[in-house]
């Protein structure tokens, strides 16, 4: 009997898909960016409507330069609606993400995902704290561009556990946050469009590539 025909390309791509299993958490879900993307939207529209009903159509302009009092007054609510962003955000995240790994027979709460999840955490805590610190010294207009810098390489110190997608999205956040330093009077539409807008089209790749 003849034996069959091994095709080379075949096996070193069973062999590279075995090596990213093991090296890469590639269970996360491109939906996952979405619904981040538009938890974001709708928190920069509250932010934007709250604003707007305390100081009129500058808003924001006026809470850039607003004086300590102001700044301390808005605190509980600027806090409270973060929180709220992230852990809106996380559910989202995470039951896109355990019905992908399931779907993969990807084990969710491995090494990988622990490594995953610390070199996200490091980053974001210390950028949220310095935020918060900037905040409470009065240099709002720094506040957003911080918060897009350090998200920025929070993805971009992860990327190396997952999907190479995850460090283009980090080197976009990045460069939107420095760009934002030029142009403080816009970082609300430039918070929308990076954490936003570039958390859905990110997603939509992943989803397109990956899952669909």
């Amino acid at each position: 009997m003849m034996k069959p025909t091994v095709d080379p390309l075949a096996q070193l791509t069973e062999i590279r898909t075995i090596m990213e299993r093991s090296s890469r958490f590639i269970s996360l879900s491109g939906l996952s960016g979405v619904g981040a993307g538009l938890v974001a939207l709708a928190g920069a529209g509250i932010g934007h409507w709250y604003l707007r009903g305390e100081y009129g159509p500058g808003g924001f302009l006026h809470l850039l330069e607003s004086t300590a009092s102001e700044r301390l007054r808005l605190l509980p609510f600027l806090v409270l609606l973060a929180g709220g962003m992230v852990v809106a955000a996380l559910v989202v995240a995470c039951f896109f993400t355990i019905r992908r790994a399931r779907a993969a027979g990807q084990q969710l709460w491995g090494a990988l995902a622990q490594r995953l999840a610390l070199s996200l955490a490091i980053p974001l805590v210390a950028g949220g704290v310095f935020c918060l610190a900037l905040y409470w010294q009065g240099a709002t207009s720094l506040v957003v561009p911080g918060l897009l810098v350090f998200y920025g390489l929070a993805l971009l110190n992860a990327s190396k556990y997952t999907l190479d997608e995850i460090r283009w999205l980090g080197l976009t956040q990045i460069v939107l946050g420095l760009v934002t330093i030029a142009l403080p009077g816009a970082g609300l539409l430039m918070f929308a469009l990076g954490f936003g807008l570039g958390h859905i089209g990110y997603g939509l790749l992943m989803y397109s590539r990956y899952e669909r």
